[in-house]
């Protein structure tokens, strides 16, 4: 077996809450088993509620509850969102923008968000319900047109 590689979090939003590291096939990569680490708290044998915003993975957010299996020698891989938490994901790539990346953070943070940086250059966004998410994305769009960033949601 290949060796596998990890997308990892540094500093998970609901670390206070997480006793369990899980991990998730990365969308583009399940060939060459490649995983984001998910911090998470666990439920049951094999439930667990995320505690950090995804990265790369789509159609998973902060405070799903998501069922794992035993897959390719490792114990913890998720395998289906069982319960949605109704919160919503966006990523915003800052690339060679040279606008200040914290000013965009803070205010993120200022409109109720809670925010991860995965690098220099992506910032995963989390939005607690619908009308937050068209918020977010209204400012994100903003963000973009203006050539600050590029932004995508979480949702396929």
């Amino acid at each position: 077996m290949s060796k596998s590689s990890f997308v990892v979090h540094q500093d998970p939003v609901w670390r206070e809450h997480s006793n369990f590291v899980i991990n998730a096939y990365l969308p583009e990569t399940d060939q060459t088993r490649e995983f984001e680490q998910l911090f998470a708290r666990q439920i049951s044998d094999d439930r667990f509620e995320l505690c950090c915003i995804p990265f790369f993975l789509f159609d998973m957010a902060l405070g799903d509850i998501v069922r794992t299996a035993p897959t390719g020698g490792r114990q913890y891989v998720v395998t289906e969102v069982e319960t949605p938490s109704g919160r919503y994901v966006f990523r915003a790539w800052f690339g060679e923008s040279s606008y200040p990346r914290t000013e965009i953070e803070e205010t993120l943070k200022a409109m109720g968000c809670l925010v991860e940086w995965s690098s220099r250059n992506l910032l995963a966004v989390d939005a607690t319900d619908d009308a937050h998410a068209q918020t977010v994305a209204d400012f994100l769009a903003d963000q973009q047109k203006a050539r600050h960033l590029l932004y995508e949601t979480g949702r396929s």
